[in-house]
C-alpha cells in the first residue's frame, strides 16, 4: 500500500510511454515476422510447383537412362530370359523408354531362325542332329536300289540301314559322312541295308567309301548328318509301271530334302496317299490319279504340282525344287 501512495504522476506517465513504445515495438516485430512467413521461398505460389518438377525431372532422368543400357548387356541372351525369369519380368517395366522396342525386336527375330533350322515333318533322320554308326561298301551294280530311282550313273550313293530307311523316308536324302580321320563325302540314299546292318550303319558304294578310307579296311566308324545342298536339278514326278486313272503309284525324284507327304487333289479336296517301302505313294481307288498333286518336304515347305499326266515309267519335270535350308 505504501508503495502505491508514493508514486508520482510523472513516472506513471512514463509508465504508460514505455508501455506504448513496446507495444509499437511488438506490432512492428510481427509485421515484420508475417511478411517474412507470407514471401518465404518455400510458401512462394510461384516458386514451389517448378521445384518440385525440376525435383522429380531430375530424379526420372538416371532411371530412365539405366535400364536403356541393359537390353546391349542383356541381349545376347535375350532369348533366353524373356520369359522364364521373373526377375526378367520385373525389371521390364522401369525399361520405359527405348528397352521395350528393343525386347519387343528380339522375340520377332526368334521364329525366323527357328523355322530355317526346325523340320517338324522329320522322321528318325533330323537336320542338325550327328548320327554315329560304321560304313561298309557294296556292289551296287547299276545304280538302282530299293527306293527304285532306277539306274544311274552317279557313284556317290549310299543304302540306309533298315531303321534308318524308315520306309522309304530316307529315299532320296543326301548325307555327309564323316570319317575319323577327317575325310569325309556326300552320298545320296538310293537303296536299304537290310539286317544286320544295324541303326546308324550306311553301305556305300565303293566309290564312296574309299574317299574315307582304303577299301581293304573294309569297315570304319564314322559320323552322318543330313544336308540340304546346294542343286541345279529339278523334281521331276514318275508314275509306276501299270499306273492307269483307276490305280497308281506316283513317285518324286531329285528332291533336294527329304519328301514328308505326297498328296492328290480329289473331288473332296488334298487327300495323303500313304508311302510304299520301295519309295512310291498309291492311290488303290485312283483317286486323284493324273489330277493336282500336292508336295510336302520335311521342312514343311509345299509345292503344287498341275500337268502332270498318267504316263508310267515316265519321269515329268516339274521345273521346281524346294528350299535350302
Amino acid at each position: 500500500m505504501a508503495t502505491r501512495s508514493h508514486r508520482s504522476p510523472s513516472s506513471a506517465s512514463g509508465r504508460r510511454r514505455a508501455a506504448l513504445g513496446a507495444a509499437v515495438a511488438a506490432v512492428a516485430v510481427a509485421l515484420v515476422a508475417a511478411l517474412i512467413v507470407a514471401f518465404g521461398p518455400d510458401h512462394g505460389s510461384t516458386a514451389g510447383p517448378a521445384g518440385a518438377t525440376s525435383v522429380a525431372e531430375a530424379r526420372a532422368t538416371p532411371t530412365a537412362t539405366t535400364p536403356a543400357a541393359e537390353p546391349t548387356t542383356a541381349s545376347p541372351s535375350a532369348s533366353a530370359s524373356a520369359s522364364p525369369s521373373p526377375s526378367s519380368r520385373r525389371s521390364a517395366p522401369a525399361a520405359a523408354g527405348s528397352a521395350p522396342s528393343r525386347a519387343a525386336a528380339t522375340p520377332a527375330a526368334e521364329p525366323a531362325r527357328k523355322a530355317s533350322g526346325s523340320a517338324p515333318l522329320a522322321g528318325r533322320i533330323k537336320p542338325g542332329v550327328s548320327y554315329e554308326g560304321v560304313a561298309t561298301f557294296y556292289d551296287v551294280g547299276n545304280g538302282d536300289g530299293a527306293c527304285l530311282y532306277g539306274p544311274t550313273t552317279d557313284v556317290m550313293t549310299a543304302a540306309m540301314n533298315t531303321t534308318d530307311y524308315e520306309t522309304s523316308k530316307a529315299c532320296g536324302a543326301y548325307i555327309l559322312v564323316r570319317a575319323a580321320s577327317g575325310a569325309s563325302v556326300t552320298v545320296r540314299i538310293t537303296n536299304e541295308c537290310p539286317l544286320p546292318c544295324a541303326p546308324g550303319q550306311l553301305d556305300l558304294s565303293p566309290q564312296a567309301f574309299a574317299k574315307l578310307a582304303a577299301p581293304v579296311t573294309g569297315r570304319i566308324p564314322i559320323t552322318w548328318s543330313l544336308l540340304s545342298p546346294s542343286t541345279s536339278d529339278t523334281i521331276s514326278i514318275r508314275y509306276k509301271t501299270g499306273s492307269t486313272r483307276y490305280w497308281c503309284g506316283i513317285q518324286a525324284i531329285g528332291h533336294r530334302n527329304p519328301l514328308a507327304r505326297l498328296e492328290v487333289r480329289t473331288a473332296s479336296g488334298w487327300s495323303e496317299l500313304p508311302r510304299t517301302d520301295y519309295n512310291y505313294f498309291l492311290s488303290e481307288q485312283g483317286s486323284g490319279c493324273g489330277g493336282a498333286i500336292r508336295l510336302t518336304d520335311i521342312y514343311g515347305e509345299r509345292m503344287e504340282i498341275t500337268g502332270i499326266a498318267v504316263r508310267p515309267d515316265v519321269a515329268q519335270s516339274t521345273g521346281m525344287q524346294f528350299a535350302r535350308h
